[in-house]
Parts: C-alpha cells; structure tokens; sequence
C-alpha cells in the first residue's frame, strides 16, 4: 500500500521536474490542444529501474470569462497533490492570464513501461526518438515517480506561460476583449457570419449550432436558430 503524498513530496516533485523538450508550438487560441508527453522517472524502491510513462494532456480553447462569472480550472484524472499545486500557482502567478480563460486539463491515453537502466541513458533514447517527430505538441520531461502527476501540472504550467502572450494577442486581433451585452465582439461578428452562411448553405447549420453551444450562446439564439432549421426545411 502506497504512503499518503506528504507536502515534502509535492514540493520535491516540483522542484525534481526538469522539462528536457518543451512543445515547440504555443497552446492553440481557437480550438483544443493535445500535448503529447513522455515522462521519465526513477523508482524510488528498485535500484537501476526506469519508468517511462507517456501520455496525452488535453486543453480546451481558452474561454474569456468575466469577473462575476469566473469558475475553476477543471482537471480529470489527476491526484489531490497535483490539484493543490495547480491552486498555487494560480494564487502566485498573477501575470499568467491565460488561466483565467478557463482551461480543461484531461490525462488520457496513459501508458508506462519500467527499463533497466539509468535515467540519463533512457532519457537521451527517448529524447533522440522525439528529434524527428513532427508532432509540434511532444515533450519530455524527468520526474519523480511518485506523485508524478504533479510534474505534468509543472509541465502544464511551463507551456501555459510560454503561449500566453500570444494566446492574448490573437484574442485581441480577434476583438475578443471587447464584450458587448456579454459576448465578446471578435465572437458576435463570427456568430452573425456563421447564421449568413447556413442560410445560404443548409450544410452549414449543425457548424452553427456547434459553435453555439461550444461557446454557451444556444440559449441566447436558439429563436434564431430553429426559425433558420424550419427555413430549410
């Protein structure tokens, strides 16, 4: 039976993550990102073994949220340590705005192998396996085998201040700052094109609606909407 995470580990989870390659590409702005990971670890009880873990996080698109309506990063699959962590960040990392859109952070297709070797020596295979890949999203990073979650939320968080500023500049290119009866104006313009073109292209509806309900505006248009599907009836 495994030992309850003590504050000691969070801190020396964080502390030991190293990322060796980061993604090359800034999380996307206007739809989900997949970051693919490889995870390299020591066990703590077996002397010369390697556990190799590798993964998929997934982020949805940054939601802009106003003050009143602010909610909670959400995160399935992970441990309390690394949730006590992520809260952390969030209350010392002020400059950071991109949490503030409202992220979805999901661990998925989880997979591990345990090697005999070294942790350096694994963790240049690996790294040598990830240099051609085309994938913009890999990474790799060394951990600590035990709560290792935590190194992914480090690892999370790392990619998260390296796409901010970009991240806030397409929102504004976009005029997504600019909130207008609490629809940013960038996303009104977009709604008011996509009702355009279903109209004129019925094979353009269910993309609407998509759009609609992605974004917590069915409700809002839903009259429109419907008035639009019997029209094509």
């Amino acid at each position: 039976m495994s030992k309850k995470p003590t504050q000691f580990d969070f801190w020396f989870a964080v502390n030991s993550t190293e990322i060796v390659v980061p993604p090359k590409r800034h999380i996307e702005t206007f739809g989900n990102t997949i970051i693919n990971y490889h995870m390299v670890s020591e066990l703590m009880d077996s002397v010369g073994k390697v556990r190799v873990r590798e993964g998929r996080m997934q982020a949805l698109r940054p939601q802009i949220i106003t003050p009143s309506s602010y909610s909670t990063t959400v995160m399935e699959g992970f441990g309390e340590q690394a949730r006590q962590y992520l809260e952390w960040l969030k209350e010392h990392e002020d400059s950071v705005r991109i949490l503030r859109y409202g992220y979805t952070l999901k661990q998925e297709a989880f997979s591990e192998q345990v090697l005999t070797d070294t942790p350096e020596a694994v963790l240049e295979r690996v790294k040598q396996s990830l240099t051609d890949s085309k994938d913009p999203f890999r990474a790799l990073i060394k951990g600590v085998d035990d709560p290792w979650d935590v190194c992914l939320v480090k690892l999370f968080w790392n990619v998260i201040q390296n796409s901010a500023q970009a991240n806030i500049r397409e929102l504004q290119e976009r005029r997504m700052f600019e909130i207008e009866d609490g629809v940013p104006a960038g996303l009104r313009e977009e709604v008011e094109k996509g009702f355009q073109a279903a109209a004129q292209d019925s094979s353009l509806i269910k993309p609407l609606g998509r759009l609609l309900q992605e974004n917590g505006l069915f409700e809002r248009y839903q009259d429109r909407f419907f008035s639009l599907v019997k029209g094509r009836i």
